[in-house]
């Protein structure tokens, strides 16, 4: 792997974050009849990826997608079409701010590898000018 590859599979990694967590802030707040079908939260989960030649270098894959374990927060709204019987409906066990925080991170990780991959194109370029 060379270190372009390696960058550019963080960054696909990235994306799976970010896309998560558009799915969770597209979500957050959405209300359901019961408990069961509430929407968690989606979260990747991240393996390290070994390079076969050369074991000194790895990079990261996207094992799969993890629902959070949190529980959706039961409302008292009886006047709602979704309650159940005794009024109650269910909401998203999403937490906004956390997300937003995580959404920060997630695009920091990714103008790091841009500049990883930058900087690479840049020291190639400057090694190529001397071979003149």
């Amino acid at each position: 792997m060379t270190v372009f590859e390696i960058a550019g599979r963080a960054m696909g990694a990235q994306i799976v974050r970010l896309n998560a967590i558009a799915s969770n802030l597209a979500n957050a707040g959405t209300q359901s009849a019961d408990k069961a079908t509430a929407y968690r939260a989606l979260k990747p989960v991240f393996a390290t990826s070994f390079d076969r030649a050369r074991a000194d270098r790895a990079t990261v894959d996207v094992e799969r997608m993890a629902v959070t374990t949190a529980e959706p927060t039961r409302r008292y709204e009886p006047g709602h079409p979704l309650a159940d019987k005794d009024g109650y409906l269910w909401e998203a066990a999403v937490d906004p701010t956390e997300e937003l925080v995580e959404m920060v991170e997630t695009s920091r990780q990714y103008s790091n590898c841009v500049e990883v991959m930058q900087t690479a194109k840049t020291l190639m370029s400057q090694t190529l000018k001397l071979g003149r």
